[in-house]
């Protein structure tokens, strides 16, 4: 008996896992698990049909004769459950038997690339149904909001932050106009302007931890309705090492787009701790998490028609690829680069002078707004190489959040974390109020714990933790109302009964 091992094409199984395995056609050899899955999802598929029961114009498709259930059958011919003789057990070189007494080896329409193509579908279809449907303008140039509704819109979610809102909207509003232009004919354009060719516009956000870069970007996504992925940087490496290979960001735009190529193509992928990736300081060994991910992302952010794997982050044999061209895919990446303030001050400190009118150090430490100083030569020092730097040309800086905008974000925003409360207390028919003297205090303790607008709500569970327990015992209360001294732990809530 011979050493070597078989393994199941569809598993990768070896006989010692999954015993005797199953000649299909075309001579592919696969286990009885893989076969059966296979083809109950056919029978899912053709609802109504046995595999003996496909017909192509009078032939089953193995190009037999037809098989049909009126057909009088051979008197010697097993009953239907039956099992024939010698083919009962796999193990002793038989087949698998289904109902209808029909053997899987008589399976003549079963071929690995079907099998393939039902599971995960096939690239090279839609490949050509996108080449088909090309003529029609995925983005159309009359249905792009404009600019200042786009920062409307946005006023009605995120807090603050003007310049970073009117900073992505502009961004954003090229961006598609450029999209939507390519599919534009020629003779629709001015003679001078025909051979004229948009380039891309990539944003960098830069600002503290909970300042609201995350935020800005979904909710930018879910007002234009086009496919988000958001990813980490963190994640990343060189290919070739352990972690999500650099392609795997558009995997995940991919797959937020439904495996639907030309949406994903359209789409918005934010890079988050983009700042993590940064050429380590001192080292001696290869950076493969660092300025090897920056010059992998190099063509990436640039536009290039990539291989990526469809429900997966890696490539191996069994994953299909499709091919997503990046040309138009708005890359915005973001990061709360910490000490870069530190590099902003001593830059500027360089170009204070001696005299009157010099201006003292210890200024700039006061200064909140200091990221807004930051050039693209402050970022390279931090550690980003010039070609990544170059290829993000819109810097767009955020503020760290104030006690003033902590207070609004806690009752303005649609989806405020107060309302949201509000709402699971109304449910109970339960009014729920703060005063301001209790916001401000909220506001403050925030700002002890420095993790931006992260920190509200692991403030306000705490103090809605009692009220929640204890308000649903009593049907008669009608209104809480949350206090300064409630907070401070000198007093109790306001509690007003109904009526």
């Amino acid at each position: 008996m011979s050493d070597i091992k078989e393994y199941c094409r569809m598993c990768g199984r070896s006989t010692d896992d999954v015993g005797e395995l199953l000649t299909i056609t075309g001579g592919l050899r696969v286990c009885r698990t893989c076969l059966e899955d296979a083809m109950r999802m056919a029978e899912k598929l053709m609802p109504g049909l046995s595999p003996v029961q496909m017909k192509d114009n009078g032939n089953d498709t193995a190009g037999n004769t037809e098989v049909s259930e009126n057909t009088p059958s051979d008197p010697s011919a097993p009953e239907e459950g039956d099992t024939p003789p010698g083919e009962d057990d796999p193990k002793k070189g038989g087949s698998v038997r289904f109902a209808g007494g029909f053997g899987l080896p008589n399976v003549g329409f079963l071929n690995m690339a079907d099998l393939q193509n039902m599971m995960f579908g096939n690239p090279a279809a839609k490949k050509k149904d996108r080449k088909e449907k090309k003529d029609a303008p995925v983005i159309d140039i009359r249905n792009i909001p404009l600019p200042h509704k786009i920062k409307e819109l946005l006023d009605e979610y995120v807090v603050g932050q003007e310049q970073a809102k009117k900073v992505m909207s502009v961004a954003v509003y090229n961006h598609y106009k450029r999209v939507a232009s390519e599919s534009m004919k020629p003779e629709e354009f001015e003679e001078a302007l025909r051979d004229v060719e948009i380039e891309k516009s990539n944003v960098l956000l830069i600002g503290p931890t909970g300042c609201g870069k995350t935020y800005l970007v979904k909710t930018l996504a879910k007002l234009l309705d086009v496919p988000l992925a958001i990813t980490d940087a963190t994640t990343l490496t060189e290919a070739g090492y352990i972690g999500d290979d650099i392609e795997s960001v558009v995997s995940k735009l991919l797959a937020a787009a439904d495996n639907d190529v030309d949406r994903a193509e359209t789409g918005i992928i934010f890079i988050d701790e983009i700042d993590k990736i940064a050429k380590k300081k001192n080292s001696h060994s290869r950076d493969v998490s660092g300025e090897s991910v920056q010059q992998g992302m190099l063509k990436l952010l640039e536009g290039a028609e990539v291989e990526v794997p469809v429900g997966a982050n890696s490539k191996n044999a069994m994953v299909p690829l499709a091919t997503v061209d990046t040309r138009n895919i708005l890359f915005i990446c973001g990061g709360a680069f910490p000490d870069l303030d530190e590099i902003i001050k001593q830059r500027l400190r360089k170009q204070t002078s001696i005299g009157f009118n010099a201006e003292l150090k210890d200024s700039l430490d006061k200064r909140k707004d200091i990221l807004s100083e930051v050039t693209v030569d402050d970022v390279k020092k931090f550690g980003m190489i010039p070609e990544f730097v170059g290829r993000l040309p819109v810097i767009c800086t955020m503020h760290g959040l104030s006690d003033e905008m902590l207070v609004d974000i806690l009752k303005e925003p649609k989806n405020a974390i107060i309302k949201q409360y509000q709402k699971l207390l109304s449910l109970d028919e339960v009014d729920l109020k703060f005063t301001d003297d209790a916001l401000l205090e909220i506001a403050k303790k925030a700002q002890e714990k420095d993790t931006g607008a992260r920190a509200l709500r692991a403030i306000i569970e705490d103090i809605m933790l009692d009220i929640m327990y204890e308000i649903p015992k009593d049907d008669n209360i009608g209104r809480v109302t949350i206090t300064k001294e409630y907070l401070e732990g000198s007093g109790s809530p306001l509690i007003e009964t109904r009526g």
